[in-house]
């Protein structure tokens, strides 16, 4: 699986912007487009998911206590 930095960073080059003109057309500050790119963890999920839309994509929120009981399934399921 792709990293968000890596896929953005690709799908960025790929309609040939720079990171200013990409950050004006998503609508968001050149610092989110860097901080992206540079895999920053300090990251609003609504700016990121403005940079997302431009490819179809969003993320959401996972839980962690829904992870953790798919999780165990899984490892159940393996014994």
């Amino acid at each position: 699986m792709k990293s968000l930095q890596a896929f953005v960073k690709e799908k960025r080059k790929e309609v040939g912007l720079t990171q200013q003109k990409f950050a004006e057309k998503a609508g968001v500050a050149l610092t989110v487009i860097r901080k992206i790119e540079q895999g920053k963890n300090d990251l609003q999920l609504e700016k990121v998911n403005q940079v997302l839309k431009m490819f179809g994509h969003t993320l959401a929120p996972v839980s962690l206590k829904l992870f953790t009981i798919e999780n165990n399934e899984t490892s159940d399921n393996l014994l």
